[in-house]
């Protein structure tokens, strides 16, 4: 090893012992906030015996607030329980955390972002047409996509799917080395290792060659994987690098809003989604845990990768706080590689969620899609953690004779929401749902396939957090050939995994079947 790697190596190992610090310091803050609040709560109460019985009405008009606001019932139940437990202060523990300037401005530059990118959006109405004429099933699902998220659907965009990371990771270091003009990233996690160094050797020599890099990465995300402000580093590089939604030790539900989605655009004719970060695990080059790690991805060519432009130039201007001008960076279909042009067999549909908005898109194309399908659907996620809409959806396809299929992690990431994934098999076996364990290690991917025409391959997992709470794309395919490819990956899977049955479910012991119970009404919380 080169004296200058011994050095880096050093250099590496004391940001993670500062991170580690900060860690230390931001969880101790935390704590010493909600322990002051509690001994003022004390303190007043021992002096001025009202100050109970105004923090109690507090506790009941914010039930009566959270009863009223239109969020997801399963939120209002949590939070109603949570409350009525602790009714003196957990009322006044709630508005500590949902109300705040730092939350409100927050808010105010996404919503100021997102109107000014939704200007740079429009449909072609001959695709639609064209949709119409392949299926009346299909229309709806993207006339919804194009209504409510206002991302269009498109032709001429060819579609590859990786049924590893390892394949992606692949491909995408050789789509990087064509970049000539710009290149944009925006990932939940980030980690040191062969996957991001790699990466990151490309964007050094492209950003020296004139290429325009920008990454985003989130910071609650990668908190455990990278050393504290690295965006100042990566500028030494010239590249171009903001954090999402800073860190900080202060107690708001802010932080629960992250950027997981995963993105790469390429002179704004090339993109990548899916699950895969840019961390050695994805590739299987580190163990993160037992087994070998499942991802999946798409790579778009073509017209499409423009909604993946618009939604990285998004959250742009709000993390840098300055003007896009999106114009420069829509690139027409003329100017395309030879490879991206008039490219495709199908309809692809790149689509963002945004929890600071009503309309819950992420989960509403998935239940249009359960609800559309007649004879089978196959879904993959890391964690099954869902409300009664999607609960009556999947049981409902499934009583109607339509073969619903799951699968989710044998080797757990997190104990406690493997236990709350768990605790929803009962109802969909009972039902006729096919859960499946992956039993090779942890399935970290995210798809939707059903009747061998539709397919979401994205970021977004079943659960209350991606539906809910996080910021998150996925695209949409009907009618292409890799949607083939999709499916079979399932099949093999599948192959590979132990199904749960209702009788499993029974044979749990009933103490840890109570737990269970618990855990899944605060599942919405966690």
């Amino acid at each position: 090893m080169s004296k200058q790697n011994v050095i880096d190596n050093e250099r590496k190992r004391g940001d993670y012992t500062m991170f580690i610090d900060k860690l230390v310091w931001v969880g101790v803050l935390c704590l010493l906030q909600v322990a002051l609040f509690v001994f003022m709560y004390i303190k007043l109460r021992e002096q001025y015996f009202n100050i109970q019985i105004v923090l109690s009405i507090i506790s009941i008009l914010v039930v009566l607030y959270i009863i009223n606001r239109p969020i997801n019932p399963s939120y209002k139940l949590a939070w109603c329980i949570t409350i009525l437990i602790i009714p003196v202060f957990g009322g006044f523990f709630y508005l500590l955390l949902s109300v705040n300037s730092t939350r409100r401005s927050f808010r105010k530059s996404i919503r100021e972002a997102v109107a000014e990118s939704k200007k740079h959006l429009s449909q072609d109405y001959s695709v639609l047409e064209e949709i119409e004429k392949h299926s009346k099933h299909a229309l709806p699902q993207a006339s919804y996509i194009n209504n409510l998220a206002k991302y269009p659907v498109y032709q001429n965009t060819s579609v590859k799917y990786f049924a590893s990371g390892e394949e992606m990771f692949i491909a995408l270091l050789e789509e990087l080395e064509k970049a000539k003009h710009f290149i944009f990233m925006e990932y939940f996690i980030i980690h040191n290792g062969i996957f991001w160094n790699s990466v990151l050797d490309v964007l050094k020599r492209k950003a020296q060659e004139g290429v325009e890099v920008k990454i985003i990465y989130d910071d609650m995300g990668s908190v455990r994987t990278l050393p504290p402000m690295y965006y100042e580093e990566l500028r030494q590089y010239g590249l171009e690098c903001y954090c999402f939604n800073p860190f900080s030790p202060t107690l708001s539900l802010r932080l629960n809003n992250r950027d997981h989605r995963k993105i790469t655009v390429i002179d704004g004719h090339t993109s990548f989604t899916g699950g895969i970060n840019l961390a050695d695990e994805y590739i299987n080059k580190r163990q993160k845990l037992a087994g070998y790690w499942k991802d999946s991805g798409v790579m778009l060519k073509g017209e499409a990768t423009w909604n993946f432009t618009v939604m990285f130039l998004q959250l742009w201007q709000h993390v840098s706080n300055t003007f896009v001008d999106y114009e420069k960076y829509h690139v027409k279909p003329s100017d395309f590689p030879e490879e991206c042009r008039n490219c495709g067999d199908g309809f692809i549909q790149p689509y963002a969620d945004n929890p600071l908005f009503s309309e819950v898109v992420a989960e509403n194309v998935y239940l249009n899609m359960i609800h559309r399908a007649t004879k089978y659907v196959y879904i993959t996620t890391p964690y099954l953690i869902v409300d009664n809409e999607m609960i009556t959806a999947l049981t409902l396809a499934a009583q109607s004779g339509v073969d619903v299929r799951i699968i989710t992690p044998h080797v757990p990431d997190k104990k406690t929401v493997f236990m709350i994934t768990r605790s929803f098999y009962e109802p969909l076996t009972k039902a006729g749902v096919k859960i499946y364990e992956y039993t090779p290690g942890f399935i970290h991917s995210k798809m939707m396939v059903a009747d061998d025409n539709y397919c979401v391959v994205g970021s977004i997992n079943l659960d209350f957090r991606s539906l809910y709470l996080h910021f998150e794309c996925a695209t949409f395919l009907y009618h292409c050939k890799e949607i083939n490819a999709v499916k079979e990956d399932i099949l093999d899977c599948i192959a590979a995994s132990e199904e749960i049955t209702y009788n499993h479910c029974l044979q749990m012991n009933k103490p840890y079947r109570f737990l269970l119970s618990l855990l899944r009404l605060y599942a919405p919380l966690l």
